[in-house]
């Protein structure tokens, strides 16, 4: 009789346990952040052809080309591997890296709106509606990859699955942050009264 309530309460307690949830899950973050890691490569992928395109217009900025390419290098440069996704710290640099390329991509889109020849280019009017599209697609597979970790690390917090996390060294998995957190916590000043 109590081999048999043993062997009931060790079947009931590996049910409970949440070690194939933690597979499950820790697949699903992997190919939410392969989709993560597609989308920059795609982006990245179309930074030569936007600077060749812009290159061409003689009176553009070069500081802002310069800060593009070299934000681009070190985006690339930076190895993800899948143990990135449980180092925090290399998750912040390359989450640093790619916040960089996207902040002198915005400024490149932003300088361009100065050259008129530039707007008018078609060629420079269709990379610049690739690049909107796949920043669109970056913040899709972004949100995909949040809502994968949230998941995860809600496993990996909860009872009684959280005693599977510390038995199986099942760590939380790093998220992606604001960057500017401090800028955008503060409410913009509004003035109507300035003419």
């Amino acid at each position: 009789m109590t081999r048999w309530l043993l062997i009931l309460l060790g079947a009931v307690a590996l049910t409970g346990c949440g070690y194939n949830d933690f597979q499950r899950f820790d697949e699903q973050t992997t190919s939410a952040w392969s989709e993560v890691l597609n989308q920059y490569q795609r982006r990245a992928d179309l930074v030569p052809n936007i600077v060749a395109t812009v290159k061409g217009e003689a009176a553009f900025e070069q500081e802002t080309l310069t800060r593009v390419v070299e934000a681009r290098a070190k985006a690339t440069s930076i190895q993800v591997t899948p143990e990135t996704l449980n180092n925090p710290q290399a998750f912040q640099k390359f989450q640093a890296a790619q916040g960089e390329l996207g902040s002198a991509l915005s400024r490149l889109m932003v300088v361009s709106e100065r050259y008129p020849s530039l707007k008018a280019n078609e060629g420079f009017r269709d990379l610049r509606v690739q690049l909107e599209g796949t920043e669109n697609r970056v913040t899709v597979a972004r949100n995909r990859y949040i809502q994968a970790v949230q998941a995860y690390n809600i496993l990996a917090r909860s009872f009684p699955s959280n005693l599977t996390a510390m038995m199986f060294s099942y760590q939380p998995k790093p998220n992606f942050t604001v960057q500017n957190e401090a800028a955008i916590s503060s409410p913009p000043v509004v003035d109507f009264s300035k003419k």
